[in-house]
C-alpha cells in the first residue's frame, strides 16, 4: 500500500455531530468508565479550539448544546468504545440526568490554553473516587489516565502541555509525511495509484450523503431546504455549483444541529470531510464519472486538505473547512476538469488569495454559511485557473510553488491568528 493511501485510510473516520462534542463526550466517558457510583462532578479543561468549537454546538439525540451539556451527556450515556460516536444511543432520560447535572452545577468547562493544539483534560469524580483523562493533538488520543491518584494507562511525564504552538521544522527535526511530497507527486499518485487501493473513500460519499438524507427529512434544515429549491427541487441538476452546494451545506448543516448521522471526518473534522467530497460527488453524478476517477479526485482533495491543515493545526482560529478542505475541493474540482498541477497551483493561489482569513467561531450554524462561501470560491477559482487567470505569485501570501501558497495558507491560521483565536472566544463567552 502506498504511504498516502496509509495516510488517507488512517485519517478517515465517522464523527457523530460536530467532532469537538464527541471528543469531549469521549474524554468524560473514558474517565467515568474507571468510577462507580453516582456522580459528584465533572471538569473539563480545553485548549481554545475545543472550547470553541463546542460553544454552542448541537449533539446528536438531544435539544442540548454546548462544552457543559457534551460533558454530562457523556458521563450520563458515553460509551467510550464507540469513540467520536461516543454520543450514539442518548435517550430522554439521558437528556434528564444531564439536564440535572448541570442544573446542579456539577459540570464546569474552563479553556487552559490560546492554542491550535488539541487538548482535553476531563476530570469525574463519583462515590468511588475521581479519574483524570488527558487527550493531546488528535480528539481520541489519550496521553494518560489516572484513577485515584495512580496513572493507569499512559506516562503523565510525556504530555509537555507547553509545548511550544506550531513550530517551524528545523534540519533533523522529523517532517510530517505530507509534506514529503510536492503538489506535481500528490498527483501523480492520485493519477497512477491502482483504483482498488482507494476504493475505500467511496465509505465517505454513502455516509455523507446518508447525513444529508437526514437532513432532507428535517424541520430544522432551513439552509438544506433553501438551496433544494435554489437547484430546482432537485438532488442534481445540470447547475454543477447549486447542486454542489446543496449536497455539502445540507449535510454540513445536519451536522452541526445535532441530527442523528455520522459525517466521514478527514483531519478529525466532519466539515473536513463534507467539503472535500461532497461538491466532488455532485459534479461526478452529473457528468456519470465512474466512482474510480470519482475517488482520485477525492483522494487529492483530501491529501491538500491534510497538506494545509499540518501547517495550522487541527483547531485554530480561522475556517479549516472552507480555506484547506475548500481548496483540496477546489484542486480535485480542476483535476476531474482535465487540469494539471499548473493549473492546480493556480487555483491554490485563487483560493489563497479569497478565502483565506475566514474565521471560525465554532461548530455552529454558521457554518453552512462559511461552507456555501467555500464552495462558490472554490468553483470560480478552479473555472479561472482552467482558463489560466490567476493572482499572481508578486501578491499577498501567495507563494512562488504551490507548496509555499498552502504553507502560507497554513501559517495564517497558527501563528498568525493565535490573538484572533482570544478575541473570538471573548466575544463568545461575553453572550
Amino acid at each position: 500500500m502506498h504511504p498516502l493511501t496509509e495516510l488517507i485510510r488512517n485519517d478517515m473516520k465517522p464523527a457523530l455531530g460536530v467532532t469537538e462534542p464527541g471528543a469531549i463526550a469521549f474524554a468524560v466517558s473514558t474517565a467515568a468508565s474507571y468510577l462507580t457510583g453516582d456522580i459528584r462532578e465533572v471538569n473539563l479543561r480545553m485548549n481554545s479550539g475545543m472550547y470553541k468549537n463546542a460553544f454552542t454546538c448541537g449533539i446528536p439525540n438531544s435539544s442540548h448544546y454546548g462544552n457543559l451539556y457534551s460533558a454530562a451527556l457523556g458521563v450520563v450515556a458515553g460509551k467510550p468504545e464507540l469513540g467520536l460516536e461516543s454520543l450514539r444511543d442518548v435517550t430522554e432520560e439521558d437528556n434528564r440526568k444531564a439536564e440535572d447535572l448541570v442544573a446542579q452545577n456539577r459540570v464546569h468547562a474552563e479553556m487552559s490554553e490560546i492554542s491550535s493544539r488539541i487538548h482535553i483534560e476531563a476530570t469525574v469524580q463519583t462515590e468511588s473516587g475521581t479519574a483524570t483523562v488527558k487527550i493531546r493533538d488528535s480528539h481520541t488520543n489519550i496521553l494518560w489516565v489516572e484513577v485515584n491518584g495512580e496513572v493507569v494507562f499512559g506516562q503523565k511525564e510525556d504530555c509537555r502541555a507547553e509545548a511550544p504552538e506550531a513550530p517551524e521544522e528545523t534540519e533533523g527535526e522529523a517532517v510530517p509525511l505530507i509534506h514529503r511530497y510536492t503538489l506535481r507527486e500528490m498527483l501523480e499518485y492520485v493519477e497512477t495509484v491502482p483504483a482498488e487501493e482507494i476504493a475505500f473513500i467511496r465509505d465517505a460519499f454513502a455516509m455523507n450523503m446518508e447525513l444529508f438524507r437526514k437532513g432532507m427529512d428535517s424541520d430544522r434544515t432551513p439552509y438544506l431546504h433553501y438551496l433544494l429549491e435554489a437547484n430546482g427541487d432537485a438532488l442534481f441538476s445540470e447547475n454543477e455549483s447549486a447542486t454542489a452546494s446543496l449536497l455539502c451545506n445540507g449535510a454540513i448543516e445536519s451536522r452541526v444541529i445535532g441530527l442523528d448521522a455520522p459525517a466521514m471526518s478527514i483531519t478529525g473534522s466532519g466539515a473536513h470531510g463534507i467539503i472535500a467530497t461532497m461538491p466532488l460527488y455532485g459534479v461526478a453524478k452529473i457528468r456519470g464519472l465512474s466512482e474510480t476517477e470519482l475517488c482520485r479526485a477525492t483522494a487529492l482533495s483530501y491529501l491538500i486538505c491534510m497538506y494545509i491543515k499540518e501547517y495550522s493545526g487541527r483547531l485554530s482560529a480561522f475556517c479549516g473547512c472552507a480555506i484547506a478542505a475548500g481548496s483540496g475541493m477546489a484542486c480535485g474540482l480542476v483535476f476531474m476538469n482535465g487540469g494539471g498541477a499548473s493549473e492546480m497551483d493556480k487555483c491554490l493561489r485563487n483560493m489563497a488569495s479569497s478565502i483565506t482569513g475566514m474565521i471560525c467561531d465554532g461548530g455552529n450554524h454558521g457554518c453552512a454559511m462559511k461552507g456555501i462561501a467555500a464552495c462558490d470560491a472554490a468553483f470560480r477559482s478552479a473555472d479561472l485557473a482552467m482558463a489560466g487567470i490567476s493572482i499572481e505569485d508578486i501578491h499577498g501570501i501567495n507563494g512562488k510553488t504551490p507548496e509555499e501558497t498552502m504553507r502560507n495558507m497554513g501559517r495564517i491560521a497558527s501563528p498568525g491568528m493565535v490573538g484572533t483565536e482570544k478575541t473570538i472566544v471573548e466575544i463568545m463567552s461575553e453572550k
